[in-house]
């Protein structure tokens, strides 16, 4: 997913077919979450999916994951 989803952008919008073509498997999920709506993601570490309309997932990135930084945690404890 890291290859499809750019670091400066927090969500995309790709076809099933270019995902399974990149040799995405959505079989393997680390874990899901289902947001206030009851839309239900699947979770790939830190990458995440939703099933769309006709055949296209919608690609997020789990914040809370990429932005820590360890370098930077590092730093704010020499402080």
């Amino acid at each position: 997913m890291a290859g499809i989803l750019p670091d400066t952008e927090d969500t995309a919008k790709i076809s099933r077919e270019k995902l399974l073509e990149k040799g995405f498997l959505f079989k393997y999920r680390t874990h899901t979450y289902t947001n206030k709506k009851g839309n239900v993601y699947g979770y790939c570490y830190d990458y995440g999916y939703l099933k769309l309309e006709q055949d296209w997932i919608l690609v997020v990135r789990n914040k809370e994951i990429s932005t820590r930084n360890p370098a930077l945690d590092k730093q704010a404890v020499k402080q």
